[in-house]
């Protein structure tokens, strides 16, 4: 399933749960589309969206993608090591890494939204639980 057709969804999820809007949002290719870079530019948020994984970073004579998506390659490009996107390595990937490969985590067993739920917590809780005991 591709998350093209998410990143709206969640951002009207963030402003629901926690009453305001995000001013900062950091995401994966995965959510590049000029569609949803035009929804982060209308409401005011401040983006950082991978523009994929560039095999020769230095050949910067590829333009793929309409104005929205180059701008974005540009404002990355232009950070450099200071990209706040960097950051998402650090805080957020790292975590789903460890879940997949130490836990061994692939795959919902149940179904239903609610059960998925209720089985993500229980994985989250046993990752938490595991950095916990190493620390104690």
């Amino acid at each position: 399933m591709s998350d093209h057709g998410q990143l709206v969804g969640l951002l009207d999820g963030i402003e629901a749960n926690l009453g305001a809007k995000p001013k900062e949002a950091s995401a994966d290719n995965g959510y590049l589309s000029e569609p949803n870079l035009q929804a982060l530019a209308d409401r005011g948020i401040s983006a950082y969206v991978a523009t994929g994984r560039a095999k020769h970073p230095a050949d910067g004579k590829r333009k793929i993608g309409g104005p929205l998506t180059q701008a974005m390659r540009d404002k990355l490009k232009r950070a450099g090591w200071r990209s706040r996107y960097r950051f998402r390595k650090q805080i957020v990937e790292p975590v789903f890494g460890q879940i997949k490969q130490a836990r061994g985590f692939r795959q919902f067993l149940l179904r239903g939204i609610e059960k998925v739920r209720a089985e993500w917590a229980l994985i989250c809780t046993a990752h938490n639980l595991t950095k916990l005991a190493r620390v104690a």
